[in-house]
Parts: structure tokens; C-alpha cells; sequence
């Protein structure tokens, strides 16, 4: 069963620009709302303790329901603003990077630097992996212990993921974007499609540095509706700038289409090298009645 509402109205609200699909005991949810307005942008900048990115729809969500046991994940770009480095801890590595940055540029000055090295990490880099809700009795994602991971169990089934199972729903929102003053761009959004029997959600955070960094930071989250088994897998993955660079080229790619390529995050992120990986898995149809 799914249902879309009309978008006729020039300026959304929530009733009408939220989508809604029930699959075999769960509901997905999206809403995408405009651009949020100064006010808005002002309180959540100040609950956040940072300034937040230029481009930020702080109403925009989307959400996946167990509705027997009420067990539920939410993406929404407050919560994950929220893990960004607030504290300039990971000072050391803007510094390094400032540095390199300055120089690719002709004309450069201690106020580059300073535009770099701020005490937040200003590129916006999140580690979110969604707001999860516990069941009325407890039932939630418990982490896979490493070694088992390591050996495959509970690993998503991505070749399941490959038939081409007619796709009932489907949806992309974008939560944040940021240009990063011109010198690159950082971009958060959850992609998702629904097939008869399971799901698979994607929450990207896709940043690029220009001439210094690339990281891509991946949330997915697969749901099995016949065993009412839910994974979360968390990745992420970074390089320089220079070697994506090079290892585009080595793919035969001339040079504008690897410039057009280091704007694509599909083409980018299976050539940056893994520095950090976690499993999360639930059984719901072990709940109670």
C-alpha cells in the first residue's frame, strides 16, 4: 500500500509534502520541506553550538516503522549536525590539511588559513547512523562483534539486492548541503527503495575537499520483511584529493570526465580505501505478540 500526496502548492506543508508506504508490517515515511528560513536556521545553530550549512532542510526526515513491537529509525539533519566535530579536537588534521590547501592556491595568506583551521570541523563531516527508537519492550540493533562481522554473518545480502525486483516505492532527500566557500562541497542525504520482500536505505554524507580531501561517510540500513530482520551497516572511507585523482585516471578516464567523476560520489567512493566499519543487527520477529 503507498500513498503521494499532491505537491501542487507553491510552498509545501508537512501534510502535504510527506509520502507514506506500508510493506509487510513496516512504514517508510519521507518529507521534504523548503529551505529552512533565518529564524529556524538561527535556533538550530545556537541548540548546535556551531554555524550550520548554508543550505539546510532541518524539516526534512525520513523514517522506517516496525508497527508491531514500534521499533523505528529516523534520519534528520539536526541529529546528525549534531555528531560533527564541535570542539576543533580534530584540529591537528585541519592544520595539516590548511596547509596543503594554501598551497594549491596562487595567492594565499595566513587568512586562508584561518578560514580552514576554525574551531569546528567546518567541513561538515558527520559519523551518523540515524536516531533509532527502541520497541515497547526493548527491541532494537545490537552491535555484530567484530570477528563475526569480519567472517560475513549478519552482513547485508547484496546479491538479494541485485535482482531486479519491481521497486513499489522509492524516494532521495537531501538534509544538508554546503559549498564549503567555494572549494568543494559536502552533502548529506538518504536515498531508499522498497521491493515486495526487503528494503534498502542509503544516508550518504559525500564530502570533497578540492585539492586536499575526499570522505564518504555511509549509513544503510536493510530490511527483510518476511524475517523482520533489520541490519545497519556504517562505513567510512577517505583518500586525498590527488590520489582519487590519479586512481580515476588509471581507470581510462580522460581528464574532463574524471573532473566531472570527482563530483560523483558513485564513481568516488569505491576507489577510497576503508578506515572503519560497523555492523548493527535486529531480530523483531523474536518480539513478543
Amino acid at each position: 500500500m503507498s500513498q503521494q500526496r499532491a505537491h501542487s502548492d507553491p510552498y509545501p506543508t508537512p501534510s502535504s509534502a510527506e509520502r507514506t508506504h506500508t510493506q509487510r508490517g513496516f512504514t517508510i515515511t519521507t518529507l521534504k520541506l523548503p529551505i529552512l528560513k533565518a529564524g529556524p536556521i538561527d535556533a538550530m545553530s545556537a541548540r548546535l553550538g556551531i554555524p550550520i550549512p548554508e543550505m539546510i532542510f532541518g524539516d526534512n526526515l525520513v523514517r522506517i516503522t516496525h508497527l508491531r513491537t514500534g521499533w523505528g529509525i529516523t534520519f534528520r539533519a539536526e541529529s546528525a549536525l549534531d555528531t560533527v566535530d564541535k570542539t576543533g579536537a580534530q584540529g591537528l588534521l585541519q592544520v595539516a590539511y590548511a596547509k596543503e590547501w594554501s598551497r594549491s592556491r596562487e595567492q594565499s595568506s595566513a587568512a586562508d588559513i584561518r578560514e580552514v583551521v576554525r574551531p569546528y570541523d567546518w567541513s561538515y563531516t558527520c559519523c551518523y547512523k540515524g536516531d533509532e527508537t527502541k520497541g515497547r519492550e526493548g527491541e532494537g540493533l545490537v552491535e555484530v562483534e567484530e570477528e563475526a562481522a569480519r567472517r560475513g554473518e549478519k552482513a547485508i545480502p547484496i546479491e538479494l539486492l541485485k535482482r531486479r525486483d519491481p521497486i513499489l516505492f522509492a524516494d532521495e532527500v537531501v538534509l544538508y548541503e554546503s559549498e564549503l566557500d567555494d572549494n568543494g562541497i559536502s552533502v548529506l542525504s538518504v536515498k531508499l527503495r522498497v521491493m515486495d520482500q526487503r528494503m534498502l536505505l542509503l544516508c550518504r554524507l559525500f564530502m570533497r575537499l578540492d585539492n586536499v580531501l575526499i570522505r564518504v561517510r555511509d549509513t544503510r540500513v536493510y530490511v527483510d520483511f518476511e524475517k523482520e530482520e533489520v541490519i545497519r551497516e556504517y562505513t567510512a572511507r577517505e583518500d586525498k584529493y590527488e590520489n582519487v585523482k590519479r586512481n580515476l585516471f588509471m581507470t581510462g578516464l580522460l581528464p574532463d570526465d574524471v573532473t566531472v567523476a570527482l563530483r560523483d560520489s558513485n564513481q568516488v567512493a569505491p576507489l577510497l580505501p576503508l578506515v572503519e566499519r560497523k555492523l548493527d543487527y535486529a531480530n523483531l520477529a523474536a518480539a513478543p505478540a
